[in-house]
């Protein structure tokens, strides 16, 4: 799953890796189509089986965003250090990032909605949770199948 990068030795291609930057982040940036424009949102995040998991209110800008057209991109990104040189335009970043594309769509059955849940709290904590039925109901949860993911890294 990648697509063209003109600095070749920065690519990240191998699975395991991209897995263990998609661990270690803290936040998952979301890119959807506003008419003309883009809107990006940083979210607290899942991921299992290729897949991406987010959740919200069930009204809002980012649903009807997302109802309107399921196409989004992503981004990771962890920062490790500046990397400072003599020269200005010599200074890089050591990090590692990932770039993707998928589809969002909202998950509706209440089992599949607790199962989301778990995976977007099992990024945070290592303990089950109890989701009130009621609380499923009044949540949206969006599951982003992924399409195409590139990651890169400098410094590594």
């Amino acid at each position: 799953m990648s697509s063209k990068m003109r600095r070749k030795d920065r690519v990240i291609t191998d699975a395991p890796t991209l897995k263990t930057i998609i661990e270690k982040s803290s936040v998952c940036r979301l890119g959807m189509n506003h008419g003309d424009r883009p809107y990006i949102l940083p979210l607290s995040f899942g991921f299992h089986a290729n897949s991406l998991y987010f959740h919200g209110a069930l009204k809002g800008l980012k649903i009807d965003l997302l109802r309107k057209d399921p196409n989004v991109c992503f981004e990771f990104d962890t920062l490790y250090e500046t990397l400072s040189s003599e020269e200005p335009c010599d200074f890089d970043m050591k990090y590692q990032s990932i770039f993707g594309t998928g589809k969002a769509g909202f998950i509706e059955d209440l089992d599949e909605k607790r199962l989301a849940l778990n995976i977007i709290m099992a990024q945070y904590s290592d303990k089950e949770f109890e989701f009130p039925e009621k609380m499923l109901k009044g949540t949206a949860v969006i599951k982003v199948e992924i399409e195409t993911m590139t990651g890169k890294q400098c410094g590594f």
